[in-house]
């Protein structure tokens, strides 16, 4: 790491005691609002983290379970500051995978800052105690007690193909790397730029990395967009309006729902400066769209899986490119990074060819929490430029051109739906403990190059008389397993499953019957 980049634990320091009335994080809802001030943030943390280090015995990971709550934040760096990683999880998580994660990491504590439904073992701290802690005198934590550069900083779980989500592990030093190359992004953050990050992924998402990160080390303020305002459009641009964001960060996805309205406009937000982009394809009609309703604004494209701290390509998509390149470039590789792409058997492909996207550099991931296995088929290290460095084999499908990356979608049966990477395996398995499923198939359905929704076939071991009432049962009892973007929109009953000469099931030939 550079000698004069200060790493992200300081950087909150100093901007605390710089500006520390300043607004660092504000969630609203209706005419409730929720929020805190830098040095309460800073202050809250530290006596937070006192109280772990004198209360716990082992440095075992700390789950936070919440939903777009300040004091969230307040965990998140208690837990690295007392030398502890964290691990979010959203409130809409389902209680059967909340329940998964914890068993996985079996945490001596979990900080929730709403009700926990799950059954759990370990001690549950709530809120009230949380923020009696924090406002209790005294109570600070020396900086050297912190998690260190190769110590794990934060953990996401993500979609696992056999149904039990997997613990992405991502150190200091992976997030100082990311964090020194993300601020120069699009027009970069100037200095004593007191800007406004919008956060529309939950913190149990990587993509909120990116906001997150940028506002707590540029000393700006997260306007956090809650899931009943994103539900409620009017709620939605009014929040968008009241916002004064200047960076903006989602998938695209998210952007096409809020271009439906003409409001959405330079008009309805005039300071916004920058649409950062990552977690699905981005499509040249949606830039085509923010270019005339945000003129001054740069649009930029970047891509990385949760392996690789977010992200760690990007092209800032300009006119000329969006009206000649078809379909967008993800961009070039960041400092300390390097891709290749290869062949099934690992060899290096030359530029143009397609193969798999492999990740070399300084912020790829240490790997799965507790899956040798799975660490040993996906990671690595090897030399580039002379030193050591982590790989990770994404399997995603990709070529170079001149050096730029271009992204050709999934290998396997992994894919991508607003922004949300899900394992089809991992829909197919639930679907397979619900009784009277025999067989079970899910199939991304396509528009404008990108993955729109899901689509089942099913194969029931009895007669189904009443296919509807039998489908809406079976909705509901996914529901408790999975969240709702992982529910296929399209469930049909099939009298058996179509099937390649060699047995495997033919996928295309399944999507053709739904």
């Amino acid at each position: 790491m550079d000698n004069q980049f200060v790493t992200i634990l300081e950087k909150v320091r100093q901007n605390a005691a710089r500006w520390p009335e300043r607004p660092m994080m504000i969630e609203k809802t209706g005419e409730t609002m929720r929020s805190i001030t830098w040095s309460g943030l800073n202050d809250f943390s530290d006596r937070l983290a006192y109280w772990m280090d004198c209360r716990l015995e082992t440095k075992a990971p700390v789950v936070v379970y919440g939903h777009k709550d300040p004091m969230m934040i307040v965990c998140f760096l208690a837990c690295v500051k007392s030398g502890r990683a964290y691990c979010p999880i959203d409130v809409n998580v389902p209680v059967s995978r909340t329940e998964a994660i914890v068993n996985e990491i079996k945490p001596e504590i979990i900080l929730t800052t709403e009700t926990l439904e799950a059954e759990i073992s370990g001690t549950v701290v709530d809120r009230e105690e949380i923020c009696r802690i924090a406002s209790s005198e005294g109570g600070g934590i020396p900086p050297e007690k912190a998690v260190g550069p190769d110590d794990v900083f934060y953990m996401i779980f993500t979609s696992g193909s056999t149904g039990v989500p997997k613990g992405v592990q991502i150190t200091r030093d992976c997030l100082d790397h990311f964090i020194r190359w993300a601020i120069t992004l699009g027009n970069g953050i100037p200095d004593e730029a007191a800007y406004v990050f919008l956060n529309q992924a939950p913190f149990s998402f990587d993509l909120s990395v990116m906001d997150l990160f940028l506002c707590l080390y540029t000393g700006g303020t997260l306007w956090a967009l809650p899931k009943a305002v994103q539900n409620d459009m009017r709620q939605l641009y009014r929040s968008l309006g009241e916002s004064n964001a200047n960076v903006w960060v989602s998938t695209p996805s998210f952007a096409d729902v809020c271009l439906a309205d003409p409001s959405f406009s330079s008009e309805l937000m005039p300071s916004l400066t920058d649409f950062l982009f990552c977690g699905e394809i981005l499509t040249n009609r949606t830039v085509e769209r923010l270019h005339k309703r945000f003129p001054n604004a740069k649009v930029v494209n970047t891509y990385g899986p949760t392996e690789s701290t977010c992200a760690v390509t990007e092209v800032t998509v300009t006119d000329e490119i969006n009206q000649t390149v078809v379909p967008l470039p993800v961009g070039r590789p960041k400092p300390g990074t390097w891709i290749r792409i290869v062949d099934e058997n690992g060899r290096v492909l030359p530029e143009g060819e397609h193969g798999e996207i492999v990740i070399v550099g300084d912020s790829v991931s240490v790997g799965y929490w507790n899956n040798e296995e799975k660490n040993k088929r996906s990671f690595g290290v090897t030399t580039e430029s002379g030193a050591q460095y982590r790989f990770y084999r994404t399997g995603d499908e990709g070529y170079l051109v001149d050096g730029m990356l271009y992204y050709g979608g999934r290998m396997d049966l992994q894919v991508k739906l607003h922004g949300y990477r899900i394992e089809l395996g991992d829909v197919e398995n639930n679907f397979l403990k619900i009784d009277g499923i025999e067989q079970a198939v899910v199939i991304p359905k396509y528009r404008d190059g990108k993955v729109s929704s899901l689509a089942a076939g099913l194969v029931s071991s009895r007669t189904v008389e009443d296919e509807k009432t039998e489908i809406a049962n079976i909705r509901e009892a996914l529901k408790k397993e999975l969240p709702e973007y992982m529910i296929p929109k399209k469930i049909r009953f099939l009298s058996d499953i179509p099937r390649t000469n060699n047995g495997k099931i033919d996928r295309k030939a399944v999507g053709e019957l739904l």
